[in-house]
């Protein structure tokens, strides 16, 4: 497909797909590393990582952030693996937040590291946190997680709160057996400290994905709404694709990602950038761009951002986790959280 003759905006600083969504949210991985072997995302003794030298280096992301930003895309997330984990973040992160247009840099993290770089990610331009915490029992986090990391965990949401991150999401994979009798527990550990907590359903991506344990969501958030007395909100926090409840005094927010039970593919509005650039256009589907080759064969701004509108139009409708479980081998570590 010529890029001229995709479904875009371009002069208008817009990213239209084929389907009619507008583009404009980046999830960004910077290392596909991690600290942790959760038991949905890597497998232990995993070994596979991205070659360093594959890896996007800071002047290439921000080259690829800047081209999306000057074709709307005002959303950027960093992500991993564990993000931490990249040496020298808050220098990125700075470039990044300096770009014209971006108007939100937000991190997704385990927070094993936070502590010591929560002020620093916080004078670099991060203003948002979605920190994963499945667990508030030591030794059960350490059976999901792969080791107890539980006080490294909870000093940096202390550490995040302390530097002024505001808001911050709670991630809570739920699994059926596994940490499903928890939820009461976490929701309270939230409602204390002014977190909102999000629950969400496992995805069948990579071998680990699809061998735990999932919950279909729907009757869980429904009894956490009639428990708290919590009312449908149509406020959108962050760009993604959580549907949102809140208490009656504005206190507490409950999240739920549900993309088994009840997708949202149909406003999808993301991409996904892996460490070594590649540009994934659909979590859930192969469908993909290497920008890497492209920007170390000098490619200009012009070209970068025509490749990707190209891709853009490619984006596919929907995935097909129900319908193809098997589909997506990669973990999601590879792709980006």
């Amino acid at each position: 497909m010529n890029p001229s003759d995709t479904p875009t905006a371009t002069a208008h600083k817009v990213l239209i797909d084929s389907y009619g969504r507008r583009i404009d949210y980046l999830r960004l991985s910077v290392t596909d590393r991690c600290d942790l072997r959760c038991n949905y995302c890597l497998p232990k003794g995993f070994k596979g990582f991205e070659e360093p030298d594959h890896w996007l280096t800071f002047d290439e992301i921000e080259r690829v952030v800047g081209a999306f930003t000057r074709l709307g895309v005002r959303r950027v997330r960093l992500t991993g693996g564990e993000p931490l984990l990249r040496r020298d973040l808050p220098i990125l992160a700075g470039k990044l937040s300096a770009l014209p247009g971006l108007q939100d840099l937000s991190l997704s993290t385990n927070a094993t590291q936070m502590a010591r770089q929560a002020l620093a990610l916080k004078a670099a331009g991060i203003t948002r946190l979605n920190v994963s915490l499945d667990s508030l029992q030591g030794e059960r986090l350490a059976s999901i997680a792969g080791r107890d990391v539980l006080a490294d965990v909870l000093a940096g949401l202390d550490a995040a709160a302390a530097a002024g991150f505001a808001p911050v999401k709670i991630n809570m994979v739920v699994q059926a057996g596994v940490n499903d009798d928890e939820i009461d527990a976490i929701v309270a550990y939230c409602m204390e400290r002014g977190f909102i907590l999000r629950l969400i359903e496992l995805m069948p991506v990579g071998d680990t994905g699809r061998t735990a344990q999932y919950l279909d969501l729907q009757a869980v958030v429904a009894n956490q709404a009639q428990r708290l007395g919590l009312i449908a909100s149509a406020t959108e926090l962050g760009g993604g694709p959580a549907r949102y409840w809140r208490s009656q005094d504005g206190r507490f927010t409950l999240g739920a990602i549900t993309p088994i039970s009840q997708h949202f593919c149909a406003s999808c509005n993301r991409v996904r950038l892996s460490v070594d650039g590649t540009l994934y256009l659909c979590l859930g589907q192969d469908d993909k761009l290497a920008l890497r080759p492209l920007l170390r064969a000098g490619i200009d701004d012009a070209g970068l951002e025509a490749a990707i509108v190209g891709a853009i139009g490619r984006k596919p409708e929907r995935h097909e986790f129900r319908e193809q479980p098997d589909k997506i081998i990669r973990f999601m570590s590879a792709t980006g959280g």
